[in-house]
């Protein structure tokens, strides 16, 4: 080939220099974001990909941040109930002490009274002032609204709806009863002619020992019966020449039993003796009760409730219709990720049933205030207790069941989700550094090869001078 002067050389030379300086440029702008896809150009499937990542994970962390916020608020509501439940226990206390009339004065037990009366306003404080961002968790504006029919509104009261499908706001419950519940009861004596005796009557709250003298009533031992039946737990009654005792309470945890300490042996022994729980299907599914007390979970709905004496017989006790309420969290990142908890209310009012009665009514005036009743102030702090237990139970079981099981869900989703997303799109540091020193090598033999072509063109040039 001859010797000739022309720029092809140059040209190809710039060429190469510019697809080196531009290979380059994308290097550093990899390295510097730390992103393999900046534009659109570099990877148009990838985008795609990583843009619909993307929006999952977004998804996914409002969902995690929507699960820890229904955290801080359970929380907050199971604070507050370990106070009220130490409350009450303060108050089943003093209630206890004071049912022993003979060891205390009577200033002492109105001192405990004034105690009671103090507990009892700092429930009513703790629930007027336990919120969370604005909202009171325990004054009954996150309980699930119910209403009943006329049958229900006898046969059917304290009525709690704990959890409710997020989508039904108005959902049905029909109650029937399959078989009516029944005290624990035996017959005691069955005489005319009482003769002086001394015997004991047992049931599920303890024993009591009554004496009989010679000629007394029937109708008289009955009522020494029942005057002791806030610590036995069991009641009688007269029928004819029959004196019969029967458990206060209904179920199969109610008993009674007597024995014959001495004297007439027309009060016989009585082995121990229990009642039945009623049974009852909710929505023709078979219900789990104690006694009068029905605790249901019918199609998303659970809840709990008890059977008036009214209600207490085999048929129809009535319907119960959800009308909406409660708490509704986000669980996930679609609507069908919803539940809806019922925090019940727990002023003073709203504390024990209507067969014990209402905690309330154990402050000073009250119908079951020390000075009235002591052991019934007891049976009531004890249910009042249980109720609170229960509420805790079942924030509880929604937090860890629920609410825990969902983060832990959602982070593990986050995770998976993350890790595919930078498969595709974070850049390879190694791969992306040995990349950039390979261009700057290359860059510079390409500078330097249009050196070694601009000498051959003045070479070429020298020839002509």
């Amino acid at each position: 080939m001859g010797l000739t002067v022309n720029n092809s050389n140059t040209l190809s030379l710039l060429n190469i220099l510019n697809k080196t300086s531009a290979e380059q440029s994308g290097s550093l702008t990899r390295l510097s974001t730390g992103f393999k896809i900046n534009k659109g150009s570099d990877d148009p499937a990838g985008l795609i990909a990583v843009q619909s990542l993307s929006a999952e994970l977004t998804g996914v962390e409002a969902a995690i941040s929507n699960g820890q916020r229904a955290n801080a608020v359970l929380d907050t509501a199971d604070g507050a109930l370990v106070e009220v439940g130490n409350l009450l226990a303060e108050i089943e206390s003093l209630a206890a002490q004071s049912t022993s009339s003979g060891g205390l004065s009577g200033a002492e037990i109105a001192a405990n009274q004034a105690q009671i009366d103090n507990a009892i306003e700092s429930i009513n404080r703790i629930v007027n002032t336990t919120s969370f961002n604005g909202t009171r968790l325990l004054d009954g504006q996150q309980s699930i609204r119910t209403s009943r029919d006329a049958t229900g509104l006898t046969d059917i009261s304290d009525v709690r709806i704990f959890s409710r499908p997020t989508t039904q706001t108005n959902q049905t419950i029909a109650v029937n009863v399959d078989a009516a519940g029944a005290v624990a009861s035996a017959t005691v004596a069955n005489t005319t002619s009482v003769s002086a005796a001394e015997f004991t009557v047992t049931g599920s709250l303890g024993t009591a020992t009554i004496s009989v003298t010679d000629s007394e009533a029937l109708t008289s031992i009955r009522d020494k019966i029942i005057a002791a039946a806030s610590e036995t737990g069991v009641s009688a009654s007269v029928t004819g020449n029959e004196l019969h005792i029967q458990s206060t309470a209904f179920g199969d945890d109610a008993f009674v039993s007597a024995s014959n300490i001495s004297g007439d042996a027309d009060f016989t022994d009585v082995s121990y003796t229990t009642g039945t729980d009623a049974q009852v299907s909710v929505n023709g599914q078979t219900a789990f009760t104690d006694g009068l007390k029905v605790s249901f979970s019918s199609n998303g709905t659970s809840g709990e409730f008890f059977l008036t004496t009214a209600g207490n017989a085999t048929g129809s006790a009535g319907t119960v219709t959800v009308t909406g309420g409660g708490s509704t969290f986000q669980l996930g990142t679609t609507t069908a990720t919803q539940a809806t908890l019922g925090i019940e209310g727990i002023f003073a009012q709203n504390l024990g049933n209507s067969t014990d009665g209402y905690l309330s009514t154990l402050k000073s005036g009250g119908s079951n205030d020390l000075s009235s009743d002591p052991n019934q102030a007891v049976v009531i702090a004890k249910s009042a207790i249980n109720q609170v237990a229960t509420q805790r139970g079942r924030i509880g079981g929604f937090q860890k069941f629920q609410v825990e099981t969902s983060i832990n869900s959602l982070n593990a989703t986050k995770e998976a989700l993350e890790s595919a997303r930078s498969v595709i799109n974070d850049v390879d540091f190694a791969f992306e550094t040995a990349e950039l020193s390979r261009q700057n090598v290359l860059l510079q033999s390409s500078i330097s090869l249009l050196g070694v072509a601009s000498q051959q063109s003045a070479q070429i040039l020298s020839l002509l001078r």
